[in-house]
């Protein structure tokens, strides 16, 4: 890695942790319902909502209440893409005529945009209207990100209050953290991204004639090209501030109109960490001990920046069976060369890897460039930091809540074991029940994982799928059930959609969201109703650094003992099969 390399990687995390002061600091006060600036634009339309949805705002909620709306919110999300999709063919705004979609993908992509993961089984610009990308895909990026964010603001309320019934209202956290948070930050986002190209607009497709005739798969001379248009920016900006992650075009964030630019690669690669970063200094501020988000942000920092020289040194190193070839992989590659297959020329290797586990780290799921192209260690970057949970980062609000915060409770636990005394977090005690839903969110995502991934692998349905045989092929279903259970959506492409690999993978994503909200919601109402208990000598400090250290090794602790033997199996098997080994 040349020093040119480690200034660019310096310059993205120096910005990303200079903004998460002030807007974790701003994302606390519109979670806690305090007055902010924006309500003065846009107050009367939170109230037009609340009267339209029948909501009481200032009527809070037991935990089993706000999971139920929780639940029903998301269900009727599902319905109404599904619905939106199957009827796209009879509603406006189609100018290129796109029929219905098929059911098993109508609902696999349903779930994955209700469920903040945005697996796409199908090319955006050759399969949805304009409709259906704007008032479905879009609108659902906005709510399920909101939605995370209201339920990480009822667990802080439920670790912060003290002999309480109640953990808030989900209708008011959703429409605040939509209004207040999401919107105007997609707004100015959007607005950049126009100014960098990348295209918002309702018209059709246009078609160019090449400058140079040539032939396609079946030897047919083609003298034009079909380019695809449509509102894109606006969808751009909140895929990827709300770690959603579901490109407008097939190729995702490798297209030149979602991302022209080197200053717009930046731009994305900074909003995909933004808000989850962020929302460490808010759990901090909310909780009344800023050193509480300072420590879990070290946290999460240390388990992403490790696998940043992994990801950029693999493919750096490019593949020696090219080079025995007699491939010069260094002559057409940017930055001292490497592995440039299935990357973009005009980001090269360093920004294509720091992409790639920056999309993995956030459950975001957006690419810059092919993840199946990656070298066998380098897509064990991204592979592992989805592996671990929605830990560093995580994705908007469920990194914390169903990730590290679980970590958090197990780590307190086995500290307290340590000890010899009953564990405590910020004046709660850590008792059975609370062990219990912890242990529910850590082993529910593993269970997705490879109980999929061994379904799939036994049956002809999910074989006849991988296009490539052997190790890269079992990465590739793998990582399917890997990135769908931890709501990612990115995938290491290589398998063909099919009914089984859709419903399957709709049912992990659709489990891998809401049936990890629910424990944490039971912790929140938990320990909403305990007394804090004053701190004495023998009380853990959680924002040490030895603190820290204890919480990333449990984390990896948990995630070598769960998905080492898959791995090996897989990249691992395969990247010594590269080598010779």
């Amino acid at each position: 890695m040349t020093s040119f390399n480690v200034i660019q990687i310096l310059i993205y995390l120096g910005l990303l942790l200079a903004a998460v002061k002030p807007l974790g600091s701003y994302m606390a006060r519109v979670l806690e319902g305090e007055p902010v600036w924006l309500e003065k634009p846009l107050g009367w339309l939170e109230r037009i909502v609340y009267r339209a949805g029948g909501v009481r705002p200032n009527e809070e909620m037991g935990w089993k209440a706000y999971a139920q709306s929780n639940l029903i919110f998301g269900l009727a999300g599902v319905i109404l893409l599904y619905v939106l999709q199957r009827v796209q063919g009879w509603l406006p705004l189609d100018p290129q005529h796109f029929g219905a979609v098929a059911p098993d993908l109508a609902f696999n992509t349903a779930v994955s945009f209700v469920s903040n993961t945005n697996w796409q089984f199908y090319g955006g610009e050759t399969t949805l209207s304009h409709l259906t990308q704007m008032c479905g895909l879009t609108v659902w990026n906005f709510l399920s990100a909101a939605a995370g964010m209201a339920v990480l603001a009822a667990l802080i309320r439920g670790i912060r209050r003290k002999s309480a019934a109640t953990i808030g209202n989900f209708w008011v956290d959703v429409t605040r953290s939509t209004l207040y948070i999401l919107l105007p930050l997609a707004l100015i986002f959007a607005v950049v991204l126009v100014s960098q190209g990348v295209v918002q607009t309702l018209q059709a497709s246009v078609t160019a004639p090449l400058r140079e005739a040539t032939q396609d798969a079946a030897g047919k001379t083609v003298a034009t090209q079909v380019i695809a248009l449509g509102p894109a920016a606006s969808q751009i900006a909140i895929k990827q501030l709300g770690t959603n992650g579901g490109g407008f075009f097939n190729v995702n964030s490798a297209h030149p109109f979602e991302n022209p630019t080197p200053f717009s690669n930046l731009l994305e690669m900074l909003a995909i960490l933004l808000i989850p970063a962020a929302l460490c200094y808010s759990y901090g501020k909310m909780v009344g001990d800023r050193r509480q988000g300072w420590s879990l942000l070290a946290a999460m920092s240390v388990l992403f920046i490790m696998m940043i020289p992994l990801a950029v040194w693999s493919e750096q190193a490019g593949n020696p069976r090219l080079t025995a070839l007699g491939a010069d992989q260094h002559a057409s590659a940017l930055s001292a060369g490497g592995n440039m297959e299935g990357k973009e020329v005009r980001f090269g290797i360093v920004n294509s890897a720091l992409w790639a586990t920056a999309t993995a780290a956030a459950s975001n799921g957006s690419v810059n460039s092919m993840h199946d192209s990656l070298t066998p260690l380098g897509g064990i970057a991204p592979m592992w930091l989805m592996k671990i949970g929605e830990v560093a980062f995580g994705g908007v609000g469920s990194g914390l809540y169903s990730g590290m915060l679980m970590f958090v409770i197990i780590g307190v636990f086995i500290a307290g074991l340590m000890v010899g005394r009953t564990p405590e977090y910020l004046g709660k005690k850590i008792e059975a029940y609370e062990m219990k839903m912890a242990s529910l969110v850590i082993l529910m995502t593993p269970l997705l994982v490879l109980v999929g991934t061994a379904v799939a692998v036994r049956v002809h349905a999910g074989t006849s799928a991988v296009s490539n045989p052997g190790p890269h092929g079992f990465s590739e279903i793998l990582y399917a059930y890997t990135s769908a259970a931890n709501n990612n959506g990115s995938a290491f492409a290589g398998l063909s959609a099919n009914p089984f690999l859709n419903l399957t993978l709709g049912f992990a994503m659709l489990f891998g969201r809401f049936a990890l909200a629910v424990p944490c919601l039971a912790i929140a109402g938990s320990l909403a109703r305990k007394n804090i208990v004053p701190a004495g000598a023998g009380t853990l400090s959680t924002h040490s650094a030895l603190f820290v250290a204890l919480l990333v090794g449990t984390v990896l602790l948990v995630g070598a003992l769960t998905f080492f033997p898959a791995l090996a199996l897989g990249p691992i098997v395969e990247h010594l099969m590269m080598v010779g080994k």
